[in-house]
């Protein structure tokens, strides 16, 4: 059973991330989560600038017309075009300060809507933006459709491989590189800006969230990186967390995703799987796979961990739950 924490009305949204983080963590991994006073501090590359508590959000201007909108937890942009704003996504927590940010920057109203993929969490108060087009890829209007979700109106216009949207003065490019989060989740590039948004895989200054952020395909996941590097933006933007990112930050996770994997492969290898049934026998065999699987994953956890608790935020909490999403992959991808 997953350990109760009692939360202060008071605390930050990265706290309050952690906190829940700790929760899940509990009730998914064998042997229990780790204690706050057991998780280190958070390196210096977690860190983002301070959300204005009178708002609870900060609106920032990226470049040319482009903006970055965030409340600590969740991150979002929009364009203004000279003939209408562009908004990316629309999630639940930012809903009405979306709308507060976009007001504070232009009188423009918002005339289209890009889903980076299906997710409610990140597209779930699309319907605030009324009379808009809304734009995603083939295979997320399809798991809308299914859904019939009213938060989440399905696309108007959608696509295959890839989009081009120009609006004004404004241009961005839509590109499908297959699944990889999810099936439909696209790679959003601003090319006069250089900026590109890709949500849910890479997480500027932290490890992902739980199992490798819920990847519905976990080589797909690794893939991403490199196929991010190979557009020429400066600046990222990965829907969560507290800061933007830069190349640098797409390569630290790429490399902590390769030791990752590299990790997982040395614990199956190393690890006895008939040691482990001589001690748990063989007649209960989920008992034997738990314990076989608590065994690998803590392996692979103790190879990754030491490197890389000082370099990203949330490293000693989550690798233990990507080594298990990842040893998994390995033996079935």
């Amino acid at each position: 059973m997953a350990r109760r924490l009692k939360v202060s009305t008071r605390v930050t949204s990265t706290a309050l991330v952690v906190a829940v983080s700790l929760v899940v963590l509990g009730s998914v991994l064998p042997g229990g989560a780790a204690t706050p006073a057991d998780v280190a501090p958070l390196p210096n590359a977690a860190r983002g600038p301070a959300i204005p508590q009178d708002k609870g959000y900060l609106v920032r201007e990226i470049k040319d017309g482009l903006y970055w909108v965030t409340d600590g937890v969740y991150q979002v942009m929009f364009l203004t075009t000279g003939q209408g704003v562009i908004a990316v996504d629309a999630p639940p927590s930012l809903a009405g300060k979306y709308q507060k940010a976009i007001a504070e920057v232009t009188k423009e109203k918002v005339t289209h809507v890009i889903y980076s993929h299906t997710h409610k969490d990140h597209i779930g108060s699309a319907r605030i933006f009324k009379g808009a087009k809304y734009i995603g890829h083939r295979d997320a209007a399809a798991t809308l459709a299914r859904a019939k979700d009213p938060d989440r109106p399905v696309p108007t216009i959608t696509f295959a491989r890839s989009y081009v949207l120009k609006v004004g003065r404004q241009t961005l490019n839509l590109d499908y590189r297959g699944p990889n989060h999810e099936p439909g989740n696209i790679f959003i590039y601003a090319p006069r800006q250089k900026v590109l948004m890709l949500v849910d895989v890479i997480f500027p200054g932290w490890v992902p969230f739980m199992q490798l952020a819920l990847a519905k395909d976990v080589p797909g996941f690794v893939a991403a990186h490199q196929q991010a590097l190979s557009y020429p933006f400066e600046t990222f933007i990965g829907g969560h967390m507290n800061r933007l990112g830069t190349r640098q930050d797409v390569r630290t996770q790429m490399e902590y995703v390769t030791d990752l994997k590299a990790n997982a492969s040395k614990a199956l290898q190393t690890v006895d799987f008939m040691g482990v049934a001589r001690e748990t026998g063989f007649e209960n065999s989920w008992l034997l796979f738990d314990r076989y699987f608590a065994a690998v994953t803590k392996t692979c956890a103790d190879l990754t961990v030491p490197k890389w608790r000082s370099r990203l935020g949330g490293a000693d909490v989550w690798t233990q739950s990507h080594c298990l999403q990842m040893v998994v992959s390995l033996r079935i991808d």
